[in-house]
C-alpha cells in the first residue's frame, strides 16, 4: 500500500460525526470571548475531551484559561497540536444566522462587541475533531499526543503564560510543535513553507504631552492633535524612505485619540501603533526610526515633556524548522495533491505559538488553510477583485465557510501528527 493510500485509508477508517462538530463550531462562533476571558470556551473544550472516552488526561487553568489533553499510546514521538481560543473586540456584520451578538467588558472595563473575526473558533473545533479521530486510530500510531488549547493569542501573551504557568511540569515536553491558521484563501487549500512563516510584531502605546486650553486661544497652548498628526504622517515615511525595497516592514497606526469636544484643546494625545518585520536588523532600524521621529516631532512642536513610548505586545518571528517541515510537506503533498502549496508566502500577520516549542529548544511547523467558499473565490479572482471583495482576518465580515474548511483543518492536523507517529 502506498503512503498516500495508507494515510487516506487510515483517516477514512476513523469516522467522526462532522455534523456534531459543525454544530459545535456554530456554538463557539456565537459565543466568543475576549483574550484573558476564555473561561466558557475552555470549559466546553475540556468537557468535550473528557466525553470522548479516549483516556485523555485533561489539565486545565494553565496560564489563565489554557488547557491541554494528553493521550499516551506507547513509545514514540511526543507531538503537540495547538489551537488558540480568544476572540476580538469587533462587531460582527456577516449576517450569519449564528452570528455573534455578544458584548463583554474588556480588560479596561469598557463594554465592547465580541466576534471570532480571526477564525479561532474554527481552530478549536478542528483540534477537538482531530483529537477524537486520532484517538480512534490508536492502533495505527504510537507515542504521546498533546492537544493544547491556548488563551490570549491576540494579545501575544497566551503561549508564554502557559509556559510560565507550569505547562511542562504538567505535560510531557513535546518533540515538536504543530499548528495551523485559517486564512482568507480558497477553502480546501493548504499552504506552508520552510523558514519564516509569520512576521515578528511589536506594538506600542505612545503618549504625547501638550498644553491644553481654550479652542479659541491656540497660541496659548501646545496642541497635541497637530503634534500627533505630524507624528503619524512622518511615521509613514519609515517604510518608504528608510527600509530597503527588497526588505519587508509594515508600520501601522491603528488608533489616535485626543480630546473630548470641539472647543477644548487637549493636553495629551495617545497613539497606538503596530510594526511587522521579518528580519532582525530591519526591526531594529524601524524601531529606532520610530523613537527618533516621535521625539523629534515633540521637540519641534514644543511639547512640555518627553513622549512616553510603552511596548504593549510583542510576537516572535515564526520560523518553520527545515527538517520537520520537509516531512510535513511530503505528507501534505501526497494527501492534498494540487491543493497544497509548499512555498506559500510568509504572512505579514504574527503568532506566539512557537514559544511552546522554543521555550525548550524544540522545532515547530505551522501552516495555513483556506476558508473562502471555492466558487466565491474563483469568481472573485476572475474579476480581479480578491483584495477588494474577500474579507480578511479581523474584518467584521470574516466568516469561513464551514465545509470544506473544517474537514481540511481536521485532515491537516491528523496527517501532520501521523507523519511523526504512524506505525511502520
Amino acid at each position: 500500500m502506498s503512503p498516500e493510500k495508507d494515510l487516506d485509508s487510515l483517516l477514512s477508517s476513523s469516522h467522526i460525526d462532522f455534523d456534531q462538530y459543525e454544530t459545535l463550531y456554530k456554538h463557539f462562533h456565537s459565543h466568543p470571548e475576549l483574550s484573558l476571558q476564555e473561561a466558557q470556551t475552555a470549559s466546553t473544550a475540556a468537557s468535550h475531551l473528557k466525553l470522548l472516552n479516549a483516556s485523555y488526561e485533561v489539565h486545565t487553568s494553565i496560564g489563565g484559561h489554557g488547557l491541554a489533553g494528553v493521550l499516551r499510546n506507547g513509545t514514540g514521538k511526543t507531538v503537540l497540536l495547538r489551537a488558540d481560543m480568544d476572540a476580538l473586540p469587533v462587531k460582527e456584520d456577516t449576517g450569519l444566522d449564528y452570528a455573534s451578538k455578544v458584548t463583554m467588558r474588556d480588560n479596561d472595563g469598557i463594554v465592547k462587541p465580541v466576534m471570532h473575526a480571526c477564525g479561532h473558533d474554527m481552530h478549536v473545533t478542528a483540534l477537538l475533531a482531530a483529537a477524537e479521530r486520532l484517538a480512534k486510530m490508536k492502533n495505527s500510531w504510537s507515542g504521546t499526543l498533546i492537544v493544547l488549547f491556548q488563551p490570549n493569542e491576540e494579545r501575544a501573551g497566551g503561549a508564554q503564560a502557559m509556559v510560565d504557568g507550569g505547562l511542562y511540569s504538567k505535560i510531557p515536553i513535546p518533540d515538536l510543535v504543530l499548528g495551523q491558521h485559517v486564512m482568507a484563501r480558497k477553502a480546501g487549500s493548504i499552504g506552508c513553507r520552510v523558514g519564516n512563516i509569520m512576521s515578528e510584531a511589536d506594538s506600542f502605546k505612545i503618549t504625547l504631552f501638550g498644553r491644553g486650553g481654550h479652542g479659541s486661544m491656540p497660541h496659548r497652548t501646545v496642541d497635541p492633535v497637530v503634534l500627533a498628526a505630524s507624528v503619524v504622517m512622518k511615521l509613514q515615511t519609515i517604510v518608504s524612505r528608510e527600509v530597503d525595497p527588497d526588505q519587508f516592514a509594515v508600520v501601522t497606526v491603528g488608533s489616535l485619540q485626543a480630546g473630548q469636544t470641539e472647543n477644548i484643546i487637549a493636553d495629551r494625545a495617545e497613539i497606538r501603533m503596530n510594526v511587522r518585520t521579518q528580519d532582525r536588523e530591519v526591526r531594529q532600524r524601524v524601531l529606532a526610526a520610530i523613537r527618533r521621529i516621535v521625539k523629534g516631532e515633540c521637540e519641534a512642536s514644543g511639547a512640555i515633556k518627553e513622549p512616553l513610548i510603552e511596548e504593549t505586545t510583542k510576537f516572535p518571528l515564526s520560523v518553520n524548522d527545515k527538517s520537520i517541515t520537509k516531512s510535513v510537506h511530503e505528507s501534505f503533498g501526497r494527501f492534498f495533491g494540487s491543493r497544497f502549496d509548499p512555498d506559500t508566502a510568509c504572512s505579514t500577520a504574527s503568532e506566539d505559538y512557537s514559544i511552546l516549542g522554543s521555550s525548550n529548544g524544540k522545532p515547530c511547523c505551522f501552516w495555513f488553510f483556506g476558508g473562502v467558499d471555492e466558487k466565491t473565490w474563483d469568481e472573485t479572482k476572475n474579476r480581479g477583485r480578491l483584495a477588494e471583495d474577500i474579507p480578511v482576518n479581523h474584518s467584521p465580515f470574516f466568516a469561513p465557510v464551514i465545509q470544506p474548511t473544517l474537514k481540511t483543518g481536521v485532515d491537516a492536523l491528523c496527517v501532520a501528527a501521523l507523519t511523526f507517529m504512524r506505525n511502520s
